[in-house]
């Protein structure tokens, strides 16, 4: 292999092991890392769980030194994430590599945080290290999307997802639909990806209105690891949430409903089935979307995945919060008197960039809407953008 081929089979092999902390990094970045010594042999491997406090370069670091001992001298580590040069929880990654000897530094893409972002760069040159940033970039920056939204706006990156017909529709007509009851439009393949996409997820979102239709449980039912419980949130401007809903009946404190209602009574009653209740100011006598990420943000949901019905659809996407778009579609069509997946926007929205997916016969289709790692480059090229 030539040096740009190996560069990339090494960072290739350090995103294998940053998927790993996926379901069990966040609030923090998933991030992986190889160490290989002076003679390019790998002698240490490891990625970040939140709960085992260190960060991936010191666990590929600690096993690199039970097995190389001097031959770490003068290695190389690669790392999907620019290592960390300031004390949180644990010490500066950047201090640990420069003290193990190592030469060179080949990190995936840099730092989202607009505070720290280039200065664990600079502190590995400074130190004489040989630093290359922006091998397989683009990998890296999509794991870490949740990362970014939340460390530069304090909110969670938003992933719509919606399931629906060639026609744009997400339900039968009024009278072909049992309430309270699922009607799957897409396929078995097509919802085991939907809980790929929760188990990737910090937190669910939905509105009283597919509630009461579907009475959905929105759990997480992949099987993959995961170190905090989805959080399910409902919307529910006026508590009409039904107790014993599948949501109520399988609450686990990990439920919560935001409401604008000061129904003291119907909110002890929630509360006492083991709902959160979370009253915000009315906006326009409905639960402003804006308050509710703020609030997210603040408990360090890194990554909401919506699903919701027509209005909650349409009113996220006329917002402009949504970050990325997932469509599940399947090869049926119901005409025009079925639930429209939208309804009113005020403005076509552009999907570029769309990846395609199979799963049997329907399709997915996936975009990137609002890109927060491109807001951190728009921000150092004018750093008085606030």
């Amino acid at each position: 292999m030539n040096i740009e081929d190996k560069e990339i089979y090494w960072m290739q092999r350090a995103l294998e092991l940053a998927r790993r902390g996926i379901g069990v990094a966040s609030p923090n970045p998933t991030v992986g890392c190889v160490i290989l010594d002076r003679a390019g042999q790998v002698v240490g491997e490891g990625w970040h769980e939140y709960d085992l406090l260190d960060h991936a370069e010191i666990v590929a670091l600690n096993e690199a030194k039970q097995h190389a001992g001097d031959r770490l001298k003068g290695g190389t580590a690669y790392v999907t994430l620019e290592p960390c040069n300031h004390t949180g929880r644990t010490g500066p990654c950047t201090q640990a590599l420069i003290s193990a000897g190592l030469a060179r530094v080949v990190a995936a893409t840099s730092d989202p945080n607009p505070n720290v972002t280039g200065h664990g760069i600079d502190a590995l040159k400074a130190a004489g290290l040989q630093t290359t940033v922006g091998v397989c970039e683009t990998e890296a920056r999509r794991i870490n999307e949740g990362f970014a939204r939340w460390i530069q706006n304090k909110r969670p990156f938003v992933l719509m997802k919606v399931a629906m017909t060639l026609d744009g529709r997400i339900a039968p007509p009024a009278g072909f639909h049992t309430a309270r009851e699922p009607y799957w439009i897409t396929s078995e393949l097509a919802r085991a990806a939907v809980q790929t996409l929760r188990w990737q997820a910090d937190a669910a979102l939905t509105g009283v209105d597919t509630v009461l239709a579907d009475d959905p449980m929105l759990t997480d039912r992949s099987g993959l690891r995961r170190r905090r419980q989805l959080l399910r949130v409902v919307l529910d401007s006026a508590l009409r949430m039904p107790l014993d809903s599948k949501m109520v009946r399988g609450v686990q404190n990990d439920l919560v409903i935001f409401t604008v209602s000061k129904d003291e009574a119907r909110i002890e009653e929630l509360r006492t089935h083991g709902v959160r209740v979370e009253v915000l100011p009315s906006d326009h006598g409905r639960v402003s979307i804006s308050a509710v990420l703020d609030k997210l943000g603040e408990e360090g949901i890194l990554t909401l995945l919506t699903e919701t019905g027509t209005r909650l659809n349409t009113a996220l996407l006329a917002s402009g919060m949504v970050d990325r778009v997932h469509l599940f579609v399947a090869p049926q069509i119901m005409g025009s008197d079925a639930v429209p997946a939208f309804k009113g926007m005020p403005n076509a929205i552009q999907m570029a960039e769309v990846e395609v997916e199979r799963y049997g016969n329907d399709l997915g289709l996936c975009s990137l809407l609002r890109d927060p790692w491109q807001e951190q480059a728009q921000r150092k090229q004018n750093p008085a953008t606030p």
